[in-house]
Formats: C-alpha cells, structure tokens, sequence
C-alpha cells in the first residue's frame, strides 16, 4: 500500500506539474509547513470508523470546493490514474485503497492547475486546522472530517510513512493531497507536496 502511495507522489511531482503554469504554484515548503496545528486549539473528538462506501463528493466549505470523486486505478507506469485535464474540477480516489470513513488513511487527489487556469486544489494550501471536510458516500450519508494539520513534504528526503500511515490506527482519516511548493520551469515539476490530514468526526 505505501509503496502504492509513494508512485502517486510521483505523478504528483511529474505528470501533472507538465502541465502546470508556475505561476499558480504553491508558497515554498516553509511558509505553508509553519501552519501545522496550532498549539492549544482545541480539535473535536474522533468519530468511530464506519462500513465502506466508496465516495461521490468532497465538500470543503472553507475553500468553497464542492467537487465530484472518481475512482482511478493505476496506469502501467504504477502511477495512479489522475482525473483528466478536461476536468479539473474533478477529484480522485484511489480506489484500492481505503475508502473514507473507513479504517485507515484514505487518499484524494487533485489537480493544482492546469495550461488553462487554477484547479480544483488551487487553494488547498490554505485550508487551516480545524476545518470541515465533507465526503459524500454512496450510501447516502456524509462523512465529515475535521482538518488536523496541514504539511508540504519536499521531494527530496520524502518519508511515505509520514505522509500517508495513519496517524492513529483506529481511526478513520482523509488525505487531500496536491502539487505544492514552488515550480520549476526547466524541469516543469512543482518541488513538494501539499499535504492535508483530516480525520472522522461525525456521520451524517
């Protein structure tokens, strides 16, 4: 599974940064990574894991995202299929993964941006501790998770465990996870990740 992860990173720094713009990247490692969590901010209680249902939707109130969720495999690279470019505004579940709500970590990826404009995750790296994230499930209820800390984990040196293990193995978390950093035009890939960890706070 982490290893699974570890190749959609790689999509993340290459085939979808090809078709970046730099301009909309994200700030460098340090100005998002000093958001973390902040200290003595009170967080809800986590919710207890549920049964699975793939998702439909992700809701984050906070960026005004309501976006739709396809499940994508991997290619023949073992990279995870991303959504298309034609639908930016589209997100991605790794499908053989955990599904949210679940047990587990799950993953959700979007684009950052594309030759045309901002994407659907354009302003993930502002998303703060303490938010609401919804997931809409296929059996008709909604998972809500609360943001825990928000990280961008440079390419270089990068520890899979610490981006995508869970946090607390009995509890149910989300992953939102986007090009971040800064770009770099000659080699047209973002240098980092922006990485978003929530977990299960209530069912709807």
């Amino acid at each position: 599974m982490i290893w699974a992860l570890v190749l959609v990173l790689m999509w993340l720094w290459g085939k979808e940064v090809t078709a970046g713009q730099g301009g909309l990247s994200a700030p460098t490692t340090g100005d998002v990574a000093a958001v973390g969590r902040p200290r003595g901010v009170p967080l809800p209680p986590p919710h207890e894991p549920v049964g699975p249902a793939r998702p439909l939707r992700l809701d984050v109130p906070s960026l005004g995202v309501e976006s739709p969720v396809v499940p994508r495999g991997l290619e023949e690279t073992g990279a995870v299929e991303p959504p298309p470019f034609q639908m930016p505004g589209t997100v991605g579940w790794y499908a053989a993964g955990t599904r949210p709500g679940e047990r587990g970590a799950a993953l959700l990826v979007g684009h950052v941006d594309t030759e045309t404009g901002p994407a659907v995750f354009h302003h993930l790296r502002t998303v703060r501790p303490g938010a609401l994230v919804r997931v809409g499930r296929a059996d008709g209820s909604v998972a809500e998770f609360t943001v825990e800390d928000v990280r961008v984990l440079s390419r270089h040196g990068f520890d899979p465990h610490q981006a995508y293990g869970p946090r607390d193995p009995s509890r149910a978390e989300l992953r939102l996870i986007t090009c971040g950093g800064t770009f770099d035009r000659a080699t047209q890939t973002y240098t980092a990740n922006v990485v978003v960890s929530a977990y299960l706070t209530a069912v709807r």
